[in-house]
């Protein structure tokens, strides 16, 4: 980051107090005296190759990297790759592990003694080794600014989470622009309101009309296009509020789905709309989450029918009504065609806020999690929580709290030492020391410990697990107020800080047990919870606030977590990433524990396990009852959660964190307007601080421009006279050209023969796959012919086309082609191929084809030679025109790391719609309310 604000005078001034009356003692949870934890694990030499999918040509290398054995090929890869400091090849460059935790921890440990937080030396050799434990055998993480600088020359930058603040003034608003640039550029993301900005209904002092918020947001979405493009390590995060009662709230509300149907109007027009598309720079906002504050009184005025009314920033009258009911309609319209606006529910927030005294909470960070003071900070770290789970199945709550104290601990420090990217940010962070802890793999302890994630089972222990962390992460920032002192805005903020805290305590009273699971962490947390409000009347306490849930997108892939925040399992197949390159498809680890758990035999277990990895579900596995199905649904697939499942666990666990979740809720495609509207008022209704929902294929679906005019077309035949048209066949001549491809998917070998009129038109197929004789070679020998016969009748390839790419069957996976590299079965990989051979470019573009050699042209021709630093997400729009994409982008060789899990989610739910990589190209996946990188760990929010 260019700019940040940090300098000796500044940080001896906030160091100074007074010397403490007490000190910490730090007890022993992992480690072992006189024994160095790095001593306790065998540690091997890897070497780390990244190629570019692009042309398959290595973007990274750095070969006899040092790691444990217990870690994951991918987490070496990524970790090394990103956190590793050092240019490449150099001397000075980090090869081990143990480098990049010493260079953190020992950062840490020497603020913590510099600023009186030990009581010894050996409470701080103590709390070092305990440190290092963790993170060597994946406990936690810090977020992802943590590895980036801690320790080194660069600013030491560690939080992930900003908010900023605009006021109605042209100075204010440029400052917004300038602010908000120098985050993007350091690779972090920012949240604000544009609430005080006057709407484009009121009138400036010159006597003009004000130009609105949305209008200001147009030259913010190309500032942070512009600057992502130039260099950024991801894409440009952002979050834009604003209050339902701005007169602009309507025209806010419909925005992105505007330029939704901009994109389909200038694609059916014929306009470049496809990746690297001329025309697609006109298409805007689509570097921001948008989201609507509603207020309480609006949601009753929704509740009763009535009317609402907006207001004038300036003065606070009411200058218009609108029907409540009407305005949640176009909001919950706008989420269900384009996903955008997600919702906020503001007096929620403000009622769980522990410094309204210091200014509302107006805001939040992109991802939604972070919400507290404007022009303020957060530094995030998360559990892994499959690492607090006994062999017997048992959660281990008392290890898990002393776990939480000394993370929470060190989080503190951090901020002692902090740099930020503005003077506001700064002065805020360093009064207010707002932390946020949290946790990863949720969904694969719940599916382990044989809870189904929509049951009461799985709330409660997801409830009581939520608790436990917050109230011991408070009773630790208690105890460090009486070592190092209150927050500085505690004294003015004591006693709505002190109601916060009898909330969150009162909540865990109601929470409702079921197994002996959960039933032993509430124990654990209701002693926390007491023993913090008594701990904390006494000292105050060190933190404005401690917890959020957030995405864990990088920080995940570190921890080899099966799945990331607060999110269920993705799917139950997933694809490991091999030492030697390669990978190999391979059923979740969780699934047999889980069936453990259930009391199944190690034979049932097997055969289950076995029909999963084949089928991809659990549906008719043998031997499984029916009643256990639940415990193995997931995010996607055959068995997927109910979108209403999503939000009652977020509910569950909401009353138990400072902040809020970061988490999308996945609708179906055919869900409806209205119940997308019920989703939102449930998240009112059941207590949640914030909610976003993502309709599967509710961005620009299919990128055929043949079905608006189609549709068209017979709507103006049906109201004319009825001719019968026959189709005539056109056959072959009795000699003709051909070509004879042969392929392989997915380890299938085949051969492609096509033959063409002499215009070069394509007029038949034949395909021989499997043995002759065999069912598979007779049904190929019978589709063949139907789709000859097809095309000799006048049936365009183009159709053809269309319907069988994407068609997902066994086999599938990577191909021998250059130009399709990967196939969701050999029908769409032949259909893709004959595509490539036989149609035009423009009519391939349509669909969404294109050859090796034309996807680098599109980059490298709009935007100079391809490179990591490309804008490729500011394509955004004409990737999403295209969900179903597989070869654009494809992975070019099978060592490619995350690009076969594209096969289980590339058609599946926001996944469909994700961005492209802005490191390594491949395809994102959903992560919390952002998107998330496997192959590089590269996150489009916070890590």
């Amino acid at each position: 980051m260019t700019e940040t604000v940090g300098g000796s005078a500044k940080k001896t001034a906030a160091r100074a107090a007074a010397k403490p009356a007490a000190a910490l003692k730090v007890q022993r949870v992992y480690t072992t005296e006189g024994r160095h934890p790095y001593d306790e694990v065998t540690w091997e030499r890897r070497d780390v190759v990244m190629t570019n999918w692009r042309d398959g040509s290595v973007n990274f290398e750095q070969r006899g990297v040092e790691f444990p054995e217990s870690w994951s090929v991918n987490a070496t890869n990524i970790v090394t790759s990103k956190y590793f400091r050092g240019a490449v090849g150099s001397e000075k460059r980090e090869q081990s592990l143990r480098q990049l935790i010493d260079r953190v921890v020992k950062t840490y440990v020497g603020a913590g003694k510099e600023h009186g937080y030990f009581a010894g030396e050996q409470d701080a050799e103590i709390f070092e080794h305990e440190l290092t434990y963790m993170l060597l055998h994946q406990v936690f993480s810090f977020n992802s600014p943590v590895w980036f600088n801690v320790g080194t020359s660069s600013p030491q930058q560690v939080s992930a989470c900003f908010i900023l603040a605009v006021d109605d003034t042209m100075e204010s608003i440029l400052n917004w622009y300038r602010e908000e640039g120098l985050i993007f550029k350091g690779g972090s993301g920012a949240g604000l309101n544009l609430s005080r900005i006057r709407s484009s209904k009121e009138l400036l002092s010159s006597g003009g009309t004000a130009s609105g918020p949305v209008s200001f947001m147009r030259g913010a979405d190309a500032s942070a296009g512009t600057i992502k493009s130039g260099g950024a390590t991801r894409r440009a995060a952002k979050m834009v509020v604003l209050d339902v009662d701005h007169p602009d709230v309507v025209e806010f509300i419909e925005t992105k789905a505007r330029e939704e149907d901009k994109i389909r109007a200038l694609r059916d027009a014929g306009f470049d709309m496809d990746l690297g598309g001329a025309d697609i720079v006109s298409v805007q906002y689509q570097n921001a989450n948008n989201s609507i504050r509603v207020s309480d009184e609006f949601m009753h005025a929704y509740e009763s029918g009535g009317d609402f009314g907006l207001r004038a920033r300036q003065t606070g009258e009411v200058i218009d009504r609108i029907d409540a009911k009407e305005l949640f309609g176009k909001l919950a319209k706008a989420a269900w065609e384009c996903a955008d606006p997600g919702i906020q529910y503001d007096d929620t927030i403000n009622d769980w806020h522990t410094c309204p005294e210091s200014g509302r909470i107006t805001a939040s960070n992109p991802c939604s999690e972070y919400m507290h003071l404007d022009n303020s900070s957060c530094n995030l770290a998360s559990l892994n929580l499959m690492k607090f789970l006994g062999a017997d199945g048992k959660f281990d709550a008392v290890t898990f709290a002393k776990a939480v104290e000394l993370i929470i601990t060190a989080m503190d420090i951090s901020i002692c030492f902090a740099d930020f990217p503005t003077e506001p940010i700064a002065d805020t962070t360093r009064k207010f020391r707002q932390l946020g802890i949290g946790y990863a793999n949720l969904g694969a302890l719940l599916m382990a410990t044989g809870h189904a994630y929509d049951s009461e089972g799985g709330r409660s222990l997801a409830a009581t697990i939520t608790s436990l962390m917050t109230g011991v992460s408070y009773r630790r920032s208690a105890e460090l107020a009486g070592i190092v002192g209150a927050y500085d805005g505690y004294a003015r903020n004591a006693t709505a800080h002190q109601r916060v805290m009898r909330k969150h305590a009162a909540a865990n009273d109601l929470i409702r047990t079921y197994h002996a699971n959960d039933s032993s962490v509430h124990k654990v947390a209701t002693e926390a919870w007491q023993q913090a409000l008594a701990i904390g009347a006494k000292n105050g306490w060190r933190n404005a606030q401690a917890s959020v849930l957030a995405p864990t997108g990088t920080i995940g892939l570190m921890m080899d977590c099966d799945t990331t925040g607060i999110e269920p399992d993705l799917a139950l197949v997933k694809f490991k990433k091999l030492v030697g390159g390669g990978s190999m498809q391979i059923v979740n680890q969780t699934v047999p524990r889980a069936l453990k758990s259930l009391g199944y035999q190690e034979e049932q277990i097997e055969a289950i396990v076995e029909f999963i990895g084949e089928h991809g579900h659990v549906i008719d596995a043998p031997g499984l009852r029916r009643e256990h199905y639940e415990v193995f649904d997931c995010a996607m697939g055959e068995r997927s959660i109910a979108p209403m499942g999503h939000v009652r666990m977020m509910a569950a666990t909401q009353p138990f964190l400072s902040g809020a979740i970061s988490k999308t809720v996945n609708m179906p495609e055919t869900a409806t307007v209205e119940e997308v509207e019920e989703i939102y008022y449930q998240g009112w209704k059941l207590g949640l601080k914030a909610l976003a929902i993502y309709r599967d294929n509710c961005k620009v679906g299919q990128p055929l421009s043949a079905g608006k005019s189609a549709k068209a077309t017979e709507e103006k035949k049906s109201s004319e006279t009825v001719v019968e048209y026959r189709p005539v066949r056109k056959r072959l001549p009795k000699k003709r050209p051909s070509q004879t491809v042969s392929f392989t998917v997915g380890g299938a070998e085949g051969y492609l023969t096509a033959g063409s009129y002499p215009d070069n038109g394509l007029g038949e197929v034949f395909v021989k796959l499997g043995k002759q004789g065999s069912t598979l070679a007779g049904v190929m020998d019978a589709f063949s012919m139907s789709i000859s016969v097809g095309l000799q009748y006048g049936i365009p390839l183009e159709f053809y086309v269309s319907k069988f790419q994407n068609l997902r069957f066994e086999p599938a996976g990577m191909t021998d082609d250059p130009d399709v590299r990967i196939a969701t079965s050999v029908l769409d990989y032949l259909f893709r191929r004959l595509a490539l051979d036989y149609l035009p470019y423009d009519k391939r573009a349509q669909l969404g084809i294109f050859t090796a050699d034309e996807r680098s042209a599109q980059v490298a021709g709009e935007y100079g030679a391809p490179s990591s630093d490309v804008d490729l997400e500011g394509l955004r729009g004409s990737v999403e025109a295209a969900p179903a994409q597989v070869d654009a982008p494809a992975s070019e060789a099978p060592k490619q790391v995350g690009s076969s899990t594209e096969l289980l989610e590339l058609h599946l739910g926001k996944a469909a719609d994700a961005p492209l990589c802005m490191t390594c190209g491949t395809k994102m996946r959903p992560a919390g309310s952002c998107y998330l990188c496997e192959g590089c760990g590269s996150t489009s929010g916070c890590s």
